[in-house]
C-alpha cells in the first residue's frame, strides 16, 4: 500500500498515519523525519536542507524532492509507505507522481482527513504540554490533574498553538495545500474521510477506505 495522508493542521495525520504504517508494516513518513535522516546521515541533499532551515528559510523544492527521492529509495519503502505531511502543494505531487513513476509504481490512496475549522481551532488552542516529562494535554478531552503535570512540572501553550499561529498555519495550508484536493480528485484517486469523533472512529474510516482501494 503506498498511500499520502493529508489534511490541515491538528486534524490528526500523525496519529493516523504512524498507526496505518504499523498495520500495514510498511514506513510511516513524516517530511521532519525525511529532513532529520538526510541531515544525520550527512548527504549532500541533507547539509543544504540544513542549512535553509537553520536560516529559518523554507526548504525549496528542489532539495525537498531530492530528499523524498532518496528515502523512497530504501528498501523499508519497496512494499509500501504511509507519506505524512507531504506533498504539500501541486508541484510537489507532481513530482511525488514522476519519482513513482520511475520506481514502476504508483499511489494507491490519498486520504483527506476532513475537520471543521473551528474543531480545529479548538483542537490547538486547548494544548498544553509539560516543561519537564514532555506530555500533551487538553483542557477540553484530556485536562491535567491540576495548574501543573503529574509529575509535577510547569504547562505551557506551545507558540505553534496560539490562537494567532494557528489561523495564520490554516491560512497557510488552504493556499498551499488545498489545491492538491483538486489535484487529487482530477487524478481519481482521493477519498475524504470526516475526521470528527475519537481516533478510533476515524482509523475505522481510513481503513474502510483503503480496503476499497487496495
Amino acid at each position: 500500500m503506498r498511500a499520502v495522508l493529508m489534511g490541515p493542521p491538528s486534524a490528526g495525520k500523525g496519529t493516523q498515519a504512524a498507526r496505518l504504517g504499523t498495520e500495514l508494516k510498511v514506513p510511516h513518513i513524516s517530511t521532519g523525519d525525511m529532513f532529520r535522516a538526510a541531515i544525520a546521515a550527512g548527504t549532500e541533499l541533507g547539509r543544504q536542507a540544513r542549512g535553509f532551515m537553520e536560516a529559518g528559510k523554507l526548504v525549496p523544492d528542489e532539495v525537498t524532492m531530492g530528499i523524498v527521492r532518496e528515502r523512497l529509495a530504501h528498501e523499508d519503502a519497496q512494499s509500501g509507505f504511509v507519506l505524512d505531511g507531504f506533498p504539500r502543494t501541486v508541484p510537489q505531487a507532481e513530482g511525488l507522481s514522476k519519482i513513482l513513476a520511475s520506481q514502476g509504481v504508483k499511489l494507491d490512496a490519498v486520504v483527506l482527513i476532513d475537520v471543521p475549522e473551528d474543531e480545529l481551532i479548538r483542537r490547538a488552542t486547548g494544548r498544553r504540554i509539560c516543561q519537564e516529562c514532555g506530555r500533551v494535554y487538553h483542557v477540553e478531552w484530556n485536562p491535567p490533574p491540576g495548574d501543573a503535570c503529574e509529575c509535577g512540572g510547569a504547562l505551557v501553550q506551545r507558540k505553534d498553538d496560539s490562537p494567532e499561529t494557528v489561523t495564520e498555519r490554516l491560512a497557510t495550508y488552504r493556499a498551499q495545500t488545498e489545491p492538491l484536493r483538486d489535484y487529487y480528485s482530477v487524478e481519481g484517486s482521493l477519498a475524504v474521510v470526516d475526521g470528527m469523533g475519537d481516533p478510533d472512529e476515524v482509523h475505522r474510516r481510513i481503513v474502510r477506505v483503503l480496503g476499497r482501494c487496495s
